[in-house]
């Protein structure tokens, strides 16, 4: 896989996103989800609830590199908070 640039960011993400997803795969085996409905105008399971918030991190994400010269650390956090508040309340 040399075609790939395997720095440590790309890494910790790829890392992370397979972590979620493990976490994600093991609690709805033990203990299984239901559909409900949040402040998302739609009724959603706790799968569809990371895949939103997955999405809204990747836009955020790209939003912050074209509009502004922000650090993406500052992205990040916003999207770990977002994930946080989606999974909970939406």
């Amino acid at each position: 896989m040399e075609w790939m640039a395997w720095t440590l960011p790309t890494a910790s993400f790829f890392i992370a996103i397979a972590l979620i997803l493990t976490a994600m795969t093991i609690w709805q085996t033990v203990s299984p989800g239901h559909q409900r409905k949040g402040f998302l105008p739609i009724s959603t399971t706790r799968g569809d609830r990371l895949f939103i918030s997955l999405l809204g991190a990747g836009y955020l994400h790209l939003l912050l590199l074209a509009l502004t010269v922000w650090p993406l650390w500052i992205a990040t956090l916003a999207s770990v908070a977002g994930l946080f508040i989606i999974l909970k309340w939406g």
